[in-house]
């Protein structure tokens, strides 16, 4: 990897998922002809917030949890990112996120720009009160820099369309009048959009039609593998389910299960339901996660933590196609691995960006008070994941590269176009 001058803030030996970030953007500088001269700008965070998050919990005693909210890039709008609840969150993997935010609204061509956050806590290990109290203490210290035109959060990992209210309802109160347009993924009751909880995974299933449409592979009676099984994964195994396609493997938390025959998605949907993971389901095989990966499919769809896909298990993949419904799964060196033996790989911010493009139509709708429905919803989402599938192969056809470095031309020659124009301030 090419040195960087790093922030003073970062340990260049554990870089984790920025590192994996600044080897992305080293690896397209050279398309951007004039633009690179403001390459460096994609190195640095616009804004980085670190925060301390102290609350009372139910036994009495004061815990204390540390928060972030990194705003990336704002040159063509305002930033756009989730939130996660997670025990080892970093300001790195923060960075990171909220990097390729930036990237994948620019992909996708959505006027954001990146951003991201996170609380470093196992929410599992919390009560509802405490639960909510986090989330209203980390609003109210990331409140100076979010807003409805400043910084939009959305869900991610472990957190929901209930914490996105809380976070509204707080950002809200401090302001004095109800901001329904502060975070996307809420409750429809208080202005969220129809079919907001299915987009990421409806973008993942489109993405997979069309790579497999190029690819010479027929989705009715496909092979599929699915890593993670949450919103994400479950939605995309149900509409593969529905479209013909076989899923034979799946993979959580609590361990990976596969069937050649194909596994009967809403079955499996009702035991997971009633049992917090695929482990113990009785129409599938358990199998070792390392196994997960050598397993014999046609597409594989990694959607749960990044790094999963690495120099150390890319070689075993069998599939013809992996389409990333999570963010940063597939670490460089596995991406030229799979590369290599021909494997055709759907980058995450291409391939999971319905979720942030119909949390922009939410946005859009809090703005006008005018709602549309859930065909409408899923017929421009599809439209334009369609539409920006097109346009990242035209541009990877044409420089002869990957679709990973495809939608990264594509993204960083709008962001850096933004820069231009609007030049240095003051």
């Amino acid at each position: 990897m090419a040195t960087h001058d790093l922030p003073s803030y970062l340990d260049p030996n554990h870089l984790g998922p920025w590192g994996t970030y600044l080897q992305q953007v080293d690896r397209v500088t050279p398309y951007l002809g004039p633009l690179a001269r403001w390459a460096e700008t994609l190195k640095r965070p616009k804004r980085t917030l670190i925060v301390d998050v102290p609350i009372e919990l139910d036994n009495g005693e004061i815990a204390h949890f540390e928060g972030y909210r990194v705003q990336h890039n704002t040159s063509r709008g305002p930033g756009k990112g989730g939130v996660r609840f997670h025990q080892d969150v970093t300001l790195a993997e923060v960075m990171a996120l909220s990097a390729w935010m930036s990237i994948k609204n620019a992909a996708i061509n959505l006027p954001y720009g990146g951003a991201k956050g996170g609380v470093r806590v196992d929410p599992r290990q919390l009560s509802r009160g405490e639960l909510e109290r986090i989330t209203r203490r980390y609003t109210s210290e990331i409140g100076i820099i979010i807003g409805p035109t400043k910084d939009i959060p959305a869900p991610d990992v472990n957190t929901n369309a209930q914490i996105m209210a809380w976070m509204m309802d707080t950002y809200s109160m401090n302001e004095g009048s109800t901001a329904t347009g502060v975070v996307t993924g809420k409750p429809i009751s208080l202005g969220g959009s129809l079919g907001r909880t299915e987009a990421t995974g409806r973008g993942v299933f489109v993405a997979a039609g069309e790579a497999a449409l190029r690819h010479g592979v027929n989705l009715r009676g496909s092979r599929v593998s699915i890593q993670g099984f949450g919103n994400v994964g479950s939605t995309a195994a149900r509409l593969f389910h529905e479209a013909g396609a076989k899923v034979v493997a799946v993979q959580d938390h609590t361990g990976s299960i596969h069937c050649d025959a194909g596994i009967d998605i809403h079955d499996l949907l009702s035991h997971t339901q009633s049992h917090d993971g695929v482990a113990g389901y009785g129409a599938a095989d358990a199998v070792d996660n390392a196994d997960f990966w050598r397993l014999d499919c046609d597409i594989l769809v990694p959607a749960a933590l990044e790094s999963q896909i690495t120099a150390a298990n890319a070689g075993d993949i069998k599939a013809r196609i992996v389409v990333e419904g999570a963010n940063g799964p597939t670490t460089p060196g596995a991406d030229d691995i799979l590369t290599e033996r021909g494997v055709l790989i759907v980058p995450d911010v291409l391939a999971n960006a319905g979720g942030v493009t119909v949390s922009y139509f939410e946005w859009v709708q809090d703005f006008s008070s005018f709602f549309w429905s859930e065909d409408e919803i899923n017929q421009r989402l599809e439209r334009i994941m369609r539409e920006a599938f097109a346009a990242v192969w035209q541009v990877a056809a044409d420089n002869k590269v990957s679709l990973r470095t495809a939608a990264f031309i594509v993204a960083c020659t709008r962001i850096l176009q933004a820069r231009e124009v609007r030049g240095l301030y003051p």
